[in-house]
């Protein structure tokens, strides 16, 4: 068993990423973000599915920047590319991977 709110704390401007589930097509990680200024770009092959579990970010998708908070979910279809633009404090986030 896993609780999704205990984790270790990354190092400020940095983030951890941890395998919760993978079966088949789908990927379940726990991303902890701590307090980013320096932006994160990715471009991952699958479909994303994220929600923020706690805290609050800024990511950029095709120049449209969505500011997210908790409970706030987002999809991110496969091959687009994104940027974390920055973090407030710490962000834990569950994102889902499909494909």
């Amino acid at each position: 068993m896993i609780n999704i709110f205990e984790y270790a704390l990354p190092q400020p401007d940095s983030e951890t990423f941890e395998t919760l589930l993978a079966k088949k097509n789908v990927e379940i990680k726990r991303v902890v973000s701590n307090t980013l200024k320096t932006p994160q770009t990715f471009v991952d092959k699958r479909d994303e599915w994220v929600v923020v579990l706690k805290g609050c970010a800024k990511l950029e998708i095709n120049g449209i920047v969505h500011k997210l908070k908790s409970g706030d979910t987002l999809f991110i279809a496969a091959n687009t590319k994104h940027t974390l633009l920055k973090t407030k404090k710490v962000v834990v986030w569950l994102s889902v991977y499909i494909g």
